[in-house]
């Protein structure tokens, strides 16, 4: 479904990837993971077209999306929920659902039934919700595009525990309906169990691959501690 093979990206002279490689099938879920600084962010900026690729290739779907406009790789079925959020803050949380919406599975009604909190905050601005409810807003807002890969950069991160587990039950019942996902975070207690397989980034370039049966303590030690 999603392949990126030797894929080299730079900020102006400064190069950022050094040749990711990451593959997976539809219905996976797969974690991309790695230390702060590593490139797992630009490696998501590079999927989706945010930051050119200067070198390798990314194919989605039978199509080649290297050059592509992130726009146009949008509408072949790719939803990003980026880090930091970035609902849009002047519009209600049901305009927010709505300016992303596709027809497809996902409603507003579905969207309520994975997140009640945004069926009682409907009429709510964005900017007056918690950050939590932001998180559960921009993932509505990506499901409501109907994705058939939906990304997910740092979307627990800074989050109270409980609202954590609220994200984490939710990505687990996507899962559950074979929804393909990719997802970074650093919590490994909450990632590995809803991942299939994992990528390990560090200084821009993959490292390592498998199941999460197979990242042991000293993989971890060496690629993923302080």
């Amino acid at each position: 479904m999603l392949e990126l093979d030797g894929v080299e990206t730079f900020y102006g002279a400064s190069q950022a990837l050094f040749g990711v490689d990451l593959a997976m099938a539809e219905g996976e879920a797969v974690a991309l993971m790695g230390r702060n600084g590593m490139g797992k962010t630009t490696t998501i900026r590079s999927i989706f077209g945010l930051s050119p690729l200067r070198r390798g290739t990314v194919r989605f779907a039978g199509h080649d999306i290297s050059s592509a406009k992130p726009y146009r790789i949008a509408r072949l079925g790719l939803g990003l929920v980026p880090e930091g959020r970035r609902c849009f803050p002047n519009l209600t949380v049901a305009e927010n659902l709505l300016a992303s919406a596709r027809r497809g599975f996902w409603t507003i009604k579905e969207v309520h039934a994975l997140f009640p909190r945004l069926a009682e905050r409907s009429g709510q601005y964005a900017n007056s919700l918690s950050g939590g409810e932001q998180q559960m807003l921009a993932v509505g807002r990506a499901l409501m595009a109907n994705p058939r890969l939906i990304v997910l950069d740092e979307a627990t991160e800074g989050l109270a525990p409980v609202i954590r587990q609220e994200i984490w039950k939710a990505i687990a019942a996507l899962k559950q309906q074979g929804q393909s996902i990719l997802v970074v975070d650093k919590t490994l207690s909450e990632l590995l169990p809803v991942a299939d397989r994992c990528f390990v980034l560090e200084r821009g370039r993959t490292v390592w691959s498998g199941v999460p049966a197979e990242l042991t303590g000293a993989i971890q030690d060496r690629y993923l501690g302080v």
